[in-house]
């Protein structure tokens, strides 16, 4: 049997880290097995369905790579089916319509509540009742009402629950949409799905679900539920900690086989390995490593993945991204700008490609000042001497190259007899700004001997300044 997986967003929001990982999970036991994946688009929710979610979703799914082999389909093109489905299930016996009211439905509710009960539809429709005037109907499916769920989920294990724990759900709303558990059934049984992925705030859905096929003589697929995503306090992750759309990691400069990585690890576990390519994904994945407890986002570890697939790629693989980070700081480089070299230069130092940006803004723009930090250090009358002292050796040079600017540096660390430090710290933060930049020589290079020149005669006069 073909393994056929699916992921069914609904298109009322964005695509969240929660769902992106289980797209990922899905795609990856598919890719594994040889199968199919299938993307599914539940937009029966028509009020706050949208067509800019359905387009963030796909381009998410773009972004990340994450192709589907069938889809994108929709539930609102399969109204008709529904429908038929519907009509089979009252046709058998195993539906009917209710009429009950709005508000005996809160009074039938309060009851059990007031009797400490669970609250349930308690049957009223069941058995026939005359149309009510002014009330739309549901249709209800009948629920069994002996025996026990029993089902193997590949993360939790065996899963039980009473049929008398279960009450007849709603699977036709009022204006005959179809509600989630009806419409999700129709689909993954007509669509073949063996194999259901989806968070573990679903599995009270599944044994209405499974009693829903069983209904329908249609054969079970496997179940797998993940546990949820938490933050930091340990509650569901959401917006309150800061959770965004799959597509602003794309903004915020993470590179996506680095965000699938992270991904694949919140939850899954390979040993103590960390760092995985797509390939290792495929190969190694599996259910039974996923563990049942809620895995932690955690910002800095992503970080720290996304820093080492920087550092591990070819400054060509960057460039293109890189200068769209820079364009979003209105930076446009000259077309023969040497980007590959500067990629190159601070990918050691970037966590991001945002981050690389920024680190980069000195290249581009003039200075607006300097690290107050460090220049209330450095930038001490004393340093005067040993920036005038470098100044002259660059403007000496006939070869802007990083070796010979490292020299040209030594030298007046020989001659003046001090440290290191007292010629380059103050050369570093009147050429950069700062003390965070790579190596000086290389920076150095590639800003050019004019504007370096110019740099260090605004430093000189800014010390110089602060002694009259």
């Amino acid at each position: 049997m073909a393994i056929r997986t699916r992921f069914a967003p609904s298109p009322t929001g964005y695509l969240h880290i929660g769902g992106a990982r289980t797209a990922l999970y899905c795609w990856l036991f598919a890719q594994q097995k040889g199968g199919q994946y299938v993307l599914r688009i539940e937009d029966t929710d028509q009020e706050r369905s949208t067509q800019e979610s359905v387009d963030a979703i796909l381009d998410s799914f773009n972004w990340l790579k994450l192709g589907w082999d069938e889809g994108p389909f929709y539930q609102t093109q399969r109204l008709d089916r529904y429908q038929a489905v519907a009509k089979q299930l009252i046709d058998n016996d195993l539906a009917y319509w209710c009429y009950c009211s709005k508000e005996e439905l809160d009074a039938k509710r309060e009851a059990a509540m007031a009797a400490k009960q669970k609250p349930r539809y308690d049957g009223t429709c069941r058995h026939g009742r005359e149309p009510v005037e002014g009330i739309k109907p549901v249709l209800r499916f009948k629920n069994p009402t002996e025996g026990s769920v029993v089902f193997e989920d590949l993360v939790y294990g065996r899963i039980e629950v009473s049929n008398d724990e279960l009450d007849d759900l709603v699977i036709l709303r009022p204006d005959g949409m179809p509600t989630y558990n009806f419409a999700v059934v129709v689909d993954d049984m007509d669509m073949n799905i063996t194999h259901v992925v989806r968070g573990d705030d679903h599995i009270n859905n599944t044994p209405r679900q499974i009693n829903l096929y069983k209904a329908l003589g249609a054969e079970l697929p496997t179940f797998a539920h993940l546990p949820m995503i938490l933050g930091k306090d340990g509650k569901r992750l959401s917006k309150r900690h800061g959770a965004v759309s799959v597509m602003q990691y794309f903004d915020d400069g993470y590179l996506p086989e680095a965000l699938l990585n992270y991904l694949v690890r919140l939850g899954w576990s390979h040993g103590d390995q960390e760092l995985f390519s797509v390939e290792e994904m495929i190969e190694k994945f599996d259910f039974k490593h996923v563990g049942r407890g809620g895995a932690t986002f955690d910002t800095d570890k992503l970080n720290w993945i996304n820093g080492q697939y920087i550092k591990a790629a070819a400054p060509s693989q960057l460039v293109s991204l890189f200068k769209q980070q820079l364009v979003k700081r209105d930076i446009s480089a000259p077309d023969d700008y040497p980007m590959e070299v500067l990629v190159e230069l601070l990918q050691p130092r970037s966590l991001t490609l945002a981050e690389m940006a920024s680190n980069a803004e000195f290249f581009f723009k003039p200075l607006a000042g300097y690290d107050e930090k460090a220049a209330n250090k450095n930038l001490k009358p004393a340093a005067i001497a040993p920036l005038q002292a470098v100044r002259a050796k660059f403007a000496a040079l006939s070869n802007w190259q990083a070796e010979p600017i490292h020299t040209a540096i030594t030298e007046v660390v020989d001659e003046l007899e001090i440290g290191f430090g007292k010629v380059a710290l103050p050369t570093r933060i009147v050429t950069t700004g700062g003390t965070a930049s790579p190596e000086l020589d290389q920076t150095l290079a590639l800003l050019g001997q004019a504007e370096t020149l110019a740099r260090i005669d605004a430093g000189i006069a800014y010390v110089e300044g602060l002694e009259s």
